[in-house]
């Protein structure tokens, strides 16, 4: 029956931590409800009763990306009137804490009994998606709470005050609380997996390797989404448990908590303004990952295959991993990684931009590794970048190879631009794939976007793209036509196309990572009308979200007074739709670091579609950066590295 929907629940995110919850506040045990640690549900079920009676539920929402307040009220007295005379405020942490504060407004002590129902089934996360959880675990008596044991963990209940009854059995913790008049009580629950400390999360810790940027300017959104996009992140940093000092993204939560090469090559990138920590533990971890041996397959990072929808077979994400890691090494060295780190990291992507090579062979395309795969365009747009990239790394770090990447991105273009444009009355469009026998598959897709995303060389310069200049304005008014623009973001397929369907992950919804990749693609090629239209419905999308964007929602078009439809199944947050956030708001200053000539060139749109942006603790060569843009599109540097050459 698919996975428990998602989109209506509340998920605190402070990995290896979850907590999620119903607006309601309570947990019943019920779908995804629980407390969470690496994937193991430790709480399940977690009643509240005061005076007899649960709260009636009166707000529910995020207070920051680890934790969720809810409030509720209770009439005590029934001679009262009708008027609430206690409030009752849950605030949920990701950490498996949870703070219960009882506030009276009555003119009277009051003696209020209180119970918590506690309950749980130790179930990992991927056997209550397929509903085969099981039943609820017996509970023992343990400290100043409640113990539960199963074949593979324990979890334990303490809370602070202890209760002063309790009953195993049931699992009912009891209390009574004095509260004097206007005065408040606070009961603290902790939940752990016996034998672990509580957490401490990377995001909380002084090695946070990402930066805590602001924006703001005459646009609100701006702010509230950078501010969201970098919680989310941090919220979703893990630790390679063997080396600790490098942390990397998962790639989002409920569903993927787990690291994923290309999901987290993709993510570091987009979040290079923030500092390149990020992409150094990230390339770092996935350097010991790489598959080493005499075959075809060696220099590859392995990955998962992803679905591609009902019109090509599943992609192989290790392909696209294998592709994003020179490229990300070579920006992150433009944006100032530290040399010892480009070193160290340089043989890996040397055995990439290898690996690359063997597998076109005497070719030209880059095909998909299962036999009589289909040659997607994506992937020639992640290998030509990829090719070039890398090519301006050898040649920056003296390493030989240069020319052969150069020359065989050259041969890709000519051939690209002949075989993959399929030309009709309408201006054309590229093929979303090529069949092993030459056949193009003509769908319009929002992958496309890929090819308009060409990477950052030394001087500031953009590589060139796969596409011709004709060719890149006609895709640039395709992907901002009614057909790919829904008004909420990109379409990962034109509505015009067979099979399309606005739920579809690869048939017709919107992905925000896309989305991104086409609006700073379109702005660098100066179709700033696209770029803005897209722009604006993410950043539309963005608020009916709460600012926290999902990885996709439904595609359906924007109208008057409309929302965007949540996907039911999607992660959020994701780390590709966070990161993501980070690029929609610095791409409108058009940052182009080049560290190693000491220099930084900036490239604002001309008619700033927001108004005034001024962004703030950036990072460009390690140190913090700031730049104001003004709404005829003028920059101004206000903070920089010292003897940073700065350009406009």
């Amino acid at each position: 029956m698919g996975l428990p929907a998602t989109h209506t629940v509340l998920i605190c995110v402070g990995l290896p931590g979850l907590a999620i919850s119903t607006e309601q506040g309570q947990l019943t045990g019920q779908g995804l409800e629980g407390f969470y640690r690496a994937g193991r549900r430790l709480l399940s079920r977690c009643r509240l009763r005061v005076a007899g009676y649960e709260p009636v539920a009166v707000q529910a929402r995020m207070a920051g990306a680890d934790r969720a307040r809810f409030v509720g009220t209770l009439r005590t007295s029934p001679h009262g009137g009708p008027d609430p005379d206690v409030v009752v405020e849950r605030v949920r942490h990701a950490d498996g804490t949870e703070l219960i504060t009882l506030s009276s407004s009555t003119s009277r002590p009051l003696r209020v009994p209180i119970e918590m129902a506690l309950g749980t089934d130790l179930a990992d996360l991927g056997a209550i998606a397929s509903g085969t959880s099981g039943p609820e675990l017996p509970a023992s008596v343990h400290d100043s709470g409640l113990r539960w044991s199963g074949p593979t963990a324990t979890s334990t209940v303490t809370t602070d005050p202890p209760p002063t009854d309790m009953l195993a059995a049931t699992g009912l913790l009891r209390w009574e609380f004095e509260l004097p008049p206007g005065g408040s009580r606070t009961l603290e629950l902790r939940v752990r997996q016996e034998g672990e400390a509580p957490l401490r999360t990377v995001a909380r810790s002084a090695t946070s390797p990402l930066a805590t940027a602001h924006a703001s300017g005459d646009d609100p959104g701006i702010q509230q989404l950078l501010r969201t996009s970098i919680e989310d992140l941090q919220a979703l940093l893990l630790r390679d448990p063997a080396h600790p000092m490098d942390t990397y993204l998962a790639a989002g939560a409920p569903w993927r908590c787990g690291l994923a090469p290309a999901e987290a090559l993709a993510a570091a990138r987009m979040t290079l303004p923030l500092g390149t920590r990020l992409a150094a533990g990230t390339l770092r971890t996935l350097a010991r990952a790489q598959l080493r041996g005499p075959d075809g397959r060696s220099g590859m990072i392995p990955g998962a295959r992803r679905d591609a929808g009902t019109r090509l077979p599943p992609s192989c994400t290790g392909t696209e991993a294998t592709l994003l890691f020179p490229a990300l090494l070579a920006e992150a060295h433009r944006w100032g990684l530290p040399e010892p780190d480009v070193e160290e990291l340089l043989p890996a992507a040397e055995r990439c931009l290898s690996w690359l090579l063997t597998n076109v062979g005497d070719g030209t395309y880059l095909c998909d590794p299962q036999p009589g795969g289909p040659v997607r365009c994506e992937t020639q747009a992640h290998a030509h970048r990829a090719a070039l990239l890398g090519a301006d790394l050898l040649e920056a770090c003296g390493r030989p190879g240069a020319a052969e990447l150069r020359e065989w991105a050259k041969r890709l273009r000519e051939a690209f631009r002949a075989d993959f444009w399929i030309d009709d009355r309408s201006g054309g469009r590229p093929a979303a794939a090529r069949l092993p026998d030459g056949t193009p598959v003509p769908h319009l897709v929002g992958t496309a976007a890929h090819l308009l995303d060409t990477g950052l060389l030394g001087g500031g310069r953009l590589a060139p793209g796969l596409l011709d200049r004709v060719q890149t304005g006609q895709l640039a008014r395709l992907l901002g036509a009614p057909a790919m623009d829904s008004g909420w973001g990109l379409r990962g397929l034109g509505v015009k196309e067979t099979g399309y369907n606005p739920f579809g992950h690869r048939g017709g919804a919107v992905r925000v990572h896309e989305t991104a990749v086409a609006v700073a693609g379109l702005a660098s090629a100066g179709y700033e009308k696209e770029a803005s239209s897209l722009l604006r419905g993410a950043l539309a999308a963005s608020a009916a979200f709460g600012h926290r964007l999902p990885e996709m929602y439904a595609g359906e078009q924007r109208t008057e007074g409309s929302a965007p439809l949540p996907h039911p199944a999607a992660c959020r947050p994701a780390a590709t739709a966070a990161a993501a956030g980070v690029l929609l708001v610095t791409t409108l200053a058009g940052i182009r670091p080049d560290t190693p000539a000491g220099k930084v060139a900036l490239h604002p749109w001309p008619g700033m579609p927001l108004g005034e942006i001024n962004l703030t603790g950036l990072r460009v060569a390690g140190a913090p950066f700031s730049v104001r843009v003004s709404r005829l599109g003028l920059a101004m540097v206000e903070e920089a590295a010292d003897g940073l050459q700065l350009g406009v």
